[in-house]
C-alpha cells in the first residue's frame, strides 16, 4: 500500500458514558364501543458505552516510529504511534465540550529528563505529592485495577505541552487498507542520548486556560498516566535506514571468495567453491571442494539420480587434486532431514513400496475380477516436506554459507539457485527404503519432479536485518519493471542475516520500509530554528516556509506552522486541520534500490 488518505478525526458514533432510553406508550378509545381510560405506559433502560481509559489492549500500539531500541539520527523526527483503532484519540476529550480536543497526547523525554514509571491503582492514583485530579467513578473501572503512571517535574511539563489547539491537529485518521489513529509529538527527540516517548492520558486536564498543572511550588510534579511507551537512541547517521542500505552497495562482490594466488585454486573459488576439512568413508580425512546450492556461474550437469550411497556422488578433479563434494553432501543433507522426521519417512517408505508393488503387478486385464488400482501419487505430507526442501527449508545456514567471509558484515550478496543442487537434496530426502540395485533403478525410472524454471535472490547480512524488522523486500526482473517477481521465501536466517528468493531471474532489487514507518519530519536550519517544505496537490515538492523558531524546550510552535502553511497554501488558518497538517508533515518512506550487472 503506498497511497494514504489522512482524515482529520473519526468520532465514535456514541462518546464514552452512561445512558437511558425511556419509551412510552398512551392507550386511549379508538371507538366508543372500545371505551378505556386514558393510561401512559412507560419504561426506562440504562446503558454504558466504555472505552479504554487508563490501559491500552495488547495489540492496540501497531507501530511506532523511531523504531522501539531503533538507533539513528531521529532529531528531525517528529516520533509517532499508530493505534489499530481509528476512534481511539476522540473515544474520550480532553476538555468539556462539543468537539473537545482527543484525549491522547504523545510527549518526548530526553536525557536526564526521562521519568521513571511506577504502577499506582485507580484508588491511589491521585494520593502522593504528585498532582493529578482524582478520576470520576465509571462503572467498568475498579479501584484495584492497575494503572502505570509517570511524575513529571511541572516547569517542565509545562514547556513541553501541546496546547488544546494544538492537541487537534497532533491526531489524525490515516487511511490505507485499513483506518488507523496516528498521534503526533510535538518535540523532536535531542541528538546524542537516548528518548522515551510516552502516550500518555489528557483527559479532562484542559480547561479555559490550559492544561491544569496544579499548585506551582518548589519541585512540585505533576502525574500523567502513560498508556504505551518505548525507548531509542539519537545518535548517528550511521545507523538509519538510508545510510545502512546503501552502505550493502560498498562492498559488491559475487558470492565468492577472494583469489589465492593459485591458478588451480583460483577456478574453483571464482565459482563459489570454498575448501573444507572432508572426512572420508574409510576413517581418512583431507580437504575437500563444496558449494552450496547458490552458484554466481553456470552450474554443470549432473544426472546420476536413484543413487544408493553419497559417496556415488563425489566427483575428482584430477587437475586439483582434490574431490567435489558438493551434490553428495546435498544428497546425504536431503536423506538426514527426512529421516530427523518420522511421519514422512514412514510416509516416502510406504509410498514407495505402494510404488513396487504397482510396477510388480501382473496386467489386470488376465483377471476374473476387478483388480483395485493402487494409489501411488505422492502422499500430501511429503509433497508439503519437499516443497519446503526446493525452497531449502531446513537446510542449515552452513550449508548455504559454508564459509563467513562469502557474506561479510553489511553486505548483500546476489544468488541463483543451483537447480542440480536442489535435485540432489530431493532425490537423497526420498531414498527412504532404497536398499537394493532394483529400488534404485526403480526410483530413476520414476524420479521426483523437480521444477527447474530458475530461482534468483539476495542474502543480506546488516544491522538492516534486526533494526528494521518490517523491511519490505520487492524483486523485479529488469529495471523498469512494475510488477515485482513472485517470492518463493523470505526468512531471517540469523539475527543479521536474511534470505530472499524469488521466481525468475533478479534484475533489479528494492528495499523500503513500510507505509506505517513513513514519518513526520522538519528541517533544523540552526539557531534554534526550522523551516518545512510543503508538498503540492499532485505530492511533489512545493513551497520552502520561512524558517520558525522552535519553542520552550525545543519544541515545534504547531499552532505558528500551521498558520505559516495556511498563508502559503492561500487558504484559511482552519483549513489546516489535523489531515492537512498531517500531508505535510509527512515524510515518505526511503528506497533503496539495487541493479545487478
Amino acid at each position: 500500500m503506498d497511497d494514504l488518505t489522512f482524515l482529520a478525526y473519526r468520532r465514535p458514533a456514541l462518546p464514552t458514558g452512561d445512558y437511558s432510553v425511556t419509551v412510552a406508550q398512551d392507550l386511549s378509545s379508538v371507538a366508543p364501543a372500545t371505551a378505556v381510560p386514558a393510561t401512559r405506559y412507560t419504561a426506562t433502560r440504562t446503558f454504558s458505552v466504555a472505552s479504554d481509559r487508563f490501559t491500552l489492549p495488547p495489540g492496540t500500539v501497531r507501530s511506532v516510529f523511531p523504531p522501539d531500541g531503533g538507533l539513528g539520527e531521529h532529531s528531525a523526527v517528529l516520533p509517532h504511534a499508530v493505534l489499530s483503532r481509528a476512534t481511539l484519540p476522540w473515544e474520550r476529550a480532553a476538555s468539556p465540550g462539543e468537539g473537545a480536543p482527543p484525549w491522547l497526547a504523545l510527549l518526548v523525554f530526553s536525557g536526564d529528563e526521562q521519568p521513571r514509571p511506577a504502577t499506582v491503582t485507580v484508588g491511589t492514583l491521585a494520593t502522593g505529592g504528585a498532582h493529578i485530579p482524582a478520576p470520576g467513578p465509571e462503572r467498568a473501572q475498579h479501584a484495584d485495577d492497575p494503572v502505570q503512571v509517570i511524575d513529571v517535574p511541572r516547569a517542565l511539563l509545562a514547556s513541553i505541552l501541546p496546547s488544546a489547539a494544538d492537541l487537534a491537529r497532533l491526531a489524525h485518521v490515516r487511511r490505507g487498507a485499513d483506518d488507523t489513529a496516528v498521534v503526533i509529538a510535538s518535540r523532536p527527540p535531542a541528538p546524542g542520548v537516548s528518548s522515551t516517548a510516552h502516550l500518555v492520558s489528557v483527559e479532562g486536564r484542559y480547561g479555559a486556560d490550559g492544561f491544569g498543572l496544579g499548585p506551582d511550588a518548589p519541585g512540585a510534579l505533576v502525574r500523567l498516566v502513560t498508556l504505551a511507551s518505548w525507548r531509542f537512541s539519537c545518535l548517528s547517521a550511521e545507523h538509519t535506514f538510508p545510510y545502512l542500505a546503501r552502505s550493502l552497495a560498498h562492498d559488491g562482490r559475487p558470492f565468492t571468495l577472494p583469489d589465492s594466488g593459485e591458478p588451480a585454486a583460483d577456478a574453483f573459488l571464482r565459482q563459489g567453491y570454498v575448501a573444507v576439512p572432508h572426512l572420508l568413508r574409510q576413517g581418512g580425512t583431507t580437504a575437500s571442494w563444496y558449494r552450496g546450492p547458490f552458484a554466481t556461474g553456470a552450474t554443470g550437469s549432473d544426472a546420476r539420480f536413484g543413487v544408493r550411497t553419497a559417496d556415488e556422488l563425489l566427483r575428482y578433479h584430477p587437475a586439483a587434486g582434490m574431490l567435489d563434494l558438493s551434490y553428495a553432501a546435498a544428497w546425504q543433507l536431503g536423506r538426514l532431514l527426512t529421516l530427523q522426521h518420522p511421519t514422512v519417512a514412514r510416509s516416502v517408505a510406504a509410498w514407495k513400496r505402494r510404488r513396487a508393488m504397482d510396477e510388480g503387478r501382473d496386467d489386470p486385464a488376465g483377471h476374473p475380477l476387478d483388480v483395485p488400482a493402487l494409489d501411488t501419487a505422492m502422499p500430501a505430507d511429503v509433497a508439503d516436506f519437499l516443497a519446503g526442501l526446493a525452497a531449502l527449508r531446513g537446510v542449515p545456514y552452513r550449508y548455504l554459507v559454508p564459509d563467513e567471509r562469502l557474506l561479510p558484515p553489511e553486505s548483500v550478496r546476489f544468488l541463483r539457485l543451483d537447480p542440480q543442487w536442489t535435485a540432489h537434496l530431493l532425490d537423497g530426502a526420498t531414498s527412504v527404503g532404497r536398499v537394493t540395485r532394483a529400488d534404485a533403478d526403480r526410483d530413476r525410472r520414476r524420479p521426483v519432479p523437480v521444477d527447474t524454471a530458475p530461482v534468483t535472490g539476495v542474502l543480506i547480512r546488516s544491522d538492516l536485518v534486526p533494526g528494521y524488522p518490517n523491511l519490505i523486500v520487492d524483486g523485479y526482473a529488469t529495471t523498469g519493471d512494475t510488477e515485482p517477481l513472485d517470492p518463493l521465501r523470505r526468512e531471517t536466517l540469523s539475527p543479521t542475516v536474511l534470505l530472499c528468493l524469488f521466481r525468475g531471474v533478479l534484475g533489479r532489487l528494492d528495499l523500503r520500509q513500510p507505509p506505517q514507518e513513513q514519518h513526520f519530519g522538519i528541517e533544523p536550519t540552526g539557531a534554534g530554528r526550522f523551516r518545512k517544505t510543503l508538498r503540492t496537490a499532485s505530492g511533489g515538492p512545493g513551497a520552502a516556509l520561512e524558517p520558525l523558531a522552535f519553542g520552550p524546550s525545543g519544541t515545534v510552535p504547531v499552532g505558528s506552522l500551521a498558520a505559516a502553511m495556511a498563508t502559503a497554501l492561500g487558504v484559511g488558518p482552519t483549513a489546516v486541520d489535523a489531515a492537512v497538517f498531517a500531508r505535510q508533515m509527512i515524510e515518505t518512506a526511503d528506497r533503496v534500490t539495487f541493479l545487478r550487472y
